[in-house]
């Protein structure tokens, strides 16, 4: 299998397929600390998954458009928005970023742990970039290279892993006259597949538009 192939609706909509639940359920931690300050608006929640992150927004008085490539996973963010009283507040839609032109305008478009390889990461993080309104914020969170394990790797090229500081070049002059509030490595304690602990770092950029 190739990198661009774990990309793909086919490989998504098998992942989800196989299992009940893959993701834990609860919003990102970053999410959550870089999003207290700022007043409900609408929200794009890029590479939504199960929706841990599009219903947490929600049910905080976002409206959300939670984007992914597998029509499987927006099944599982609409059900859960369904079971927990947001409905209303989250609308879901199929979208792949390699081919798709990103919907909407947001005050907030967020994207975590999309790993994408350094080649396309510019280009695609410009888009969503694109897509942020003006005086709104966009919140990119990924694992940054320094202390990753070496498995990572098996599926995983070091390319896909990327410093806030190396996001803010690549973004380039898509971020001319924005505000760089964080670009930071962010230490945090996880816990491997196996259940060892790990303590790993996030690469956090949060940029605001200019109004």
């Amino acid at each position: 299998m190739s990198v661009r192939d774990q990309f793909t609706a086919a490989f998504w909509d098998e992942r989800y397929g196989s299992s009940e639940r893959i993701w834990s359920g609860e919003p990102n931690a970053v999410l959550v600390a870089e999003v207290a300050d700022l007043a409900p608006g609408t929200a794009l929640d890029v590479g939504s998954g199960e929706g841990g992150d599009a219903v947490w927004l929600a049910a905080r008085g976002w409206r959300v458009t939670a984007i992914d490539v597998s029509r499987v996973a927006l099944e599982r963010v609409a059900a859960r928005a369904e079971a927990e009283g947001v409905a209303d507040r989250v609308t879901t839609a199929v979208v792949d970023l390699y081919a798709d032109t990103v919907p909407g305008t947001h005050d907030l478009v967020t994207a975590h742990f999309m790993q994408l390889p350094g080649a396309d990461r510019p280009a695609i993080f410009r888009g969503l970039a694109a897509a942020v309104a003006p005086g709104g914020t966009l919140l990119l969170v990924g694992h940054d290279p320094e202390g990753m394990p070496p498995e990572a790797h098996e599926h995983h090229p070091p390319d896909m892993f990327a410093t806030a500081g190396e996001l803010v070049t690549e973004l380039g002059d898509a971020l001319d006259g924005w505000t760089v509030e964080v670009a930071e490595r962010r230490g945090r304690d996880a816990v491997q597949p196996d259940g060892r602990p790990r303590f790993l770092y996030d690469a956090v950029l949060r940029t605001r538009r200019p109004t």
